[in-house]
């Protein structure tokens, strides 16, 4: 049996990072920092016209960095989301209007993908030895019973309340906290009077007009395959209002047991890996923090069941399926019609 392990990201750590084609020269304005964040890095790249001092602006950046992370991050124990999951209560806990707001719009994701998608499949996770590395194949009776745990049904919320109607229930944020944080550091560039940005965190990441001269931003997908970091497809952006790109893969974290590939992509709905070929989903959208969510999702549905939703929500998606040694490319009506973005 091999084991393949998932990048170590504190907040989402099974996506994997698009490269970054910046290609500028000395001559050119773009402004650089980056640092570490949520278990892996920030990548800042802006030019503007504004007279703003890049250290004060990094500085805002960690502040809102480590501001985020003590709310929303999952591996850390003294977090708000980590006090909420360790009180095994069923009355009402105070976690704040910003984290209530998350996990509403979460359960929007929840319910337009029939289920597939739910922040409380952790107990699934480790029932089978993702986060310990170690392949458990549970019994049936095991995988029920831990099923009635999971579900969106078992948290309410109300105003700067969460409840868990299961006390035992948890809840992980870490599909949709980095497109929210990548949202947030997006807001503070335009409010500090930026509009021409990319903002990456641990591979999520939105753009916002374009680099010096008028170029385009331009994104690399790389190659869903493991052990191959070349690039798969290059996302040219066209247009100037912000735009999120998230992509969600699975080839970075599985089982080989048994003469089976196991995903770390657990169905919340049976409570066990997905069983189709789609390997990865790549969601071009206006919220950062609805195309993180949706890119798990497409990647918990699966092309065949993810084009219908994408379709009939609109939404721009790129599935990549393997089948055999092939990768499978296959847009959404929205992506292929869409003149924001040129797929190259």
């Amino acid at each position: 049996m091999s084991v393949q392990t998932a990048l170590s990201f504190r907040l989402l750590p099974w996506v994997f990072t698009p490269f970054l084609l910046l290609s500028c020269t000395p001559a050119d304005p773009l402004q650089h920092f980056s640092g570490p964040a949520q278990g892996s890095t920030y990548n800042i790249t802006y030019w503007t016209d504004a007279q703003i001092k890049a250290t004060d602006l990094q500085q805002q950046i960690t502040n809102e960095l480590d501001r985020i992370d003590v709310v929303m991050s999952n591996y850390r124990p003294d977090s708000v989301i980590e006090q909420f999951n360790s009180n095994k209560v069923s009355t009402a806990q105070q976690v704040g209007a910003e984290l209530v707001a998350l996990v509403e719009d979460a359960r929007q994701v929840t319910q337009a993908s029939q289920g597939c998608y739910d922040l409380t499949v952790k107990p699934l996770f480790e029932l089978w030895g993702f986060k310990a590395d170690k392949f458990n194949q549970p019994t049936p009776e095991q995988i029920a019973e831990t099923m009635q745990v999971v579900g969106m049904d078992k948290i309410s919320t109300s105003a700067d309340l969460m409840t868990k109607v299961n006390p035992d229930a948890r809840v992980d944020v870490s599909s949709i906290a980095q497109g929210y944080t990548v949202r947030q550091l997006a807001l503070l560039l335009e409010k500090a009077g930026v509009t021409n940005y990319l903002v990456e965190v641990g591979g999520e990441l939105q753009v916002r007009g374009k680099k010096p001269a008028g170029q385009p931003w331009k994104v690399a997908i790389e190659k869903p395959l493991p052990g191959d970091q070349r690039l798969q497809k290059i996302i040219e952006v066209q247009q100037d209002e912000p735009l999120a790109i998230m992509t969600s893969g699975t080839y970075r974290h599985y089982f080989d047991a048994n003469g089976q590939r196991f995903s770390h992509v657990l169905d919340a709905r049976h409570g066990a890996p997905v069983r189709h070929h789609t390997v990865s989903t790549t969601v071009l959208i206006d919220n950062a923090t609805f195309g993180d969510a949706w890119s798990t999702a497409f990647l918990c549905l699966g092309s065949a069941d993810g084009m219908k939703v994408a379709d009939a929500l609109g939404l721009k998606v790129l599935f990549i399926d393997q089948d055999g040694d092939q990768l499978l490319e296959k847009s959404s009506q929205a992506l292929a019609q869409s003149k924001a973005v040129v797929l190259r």
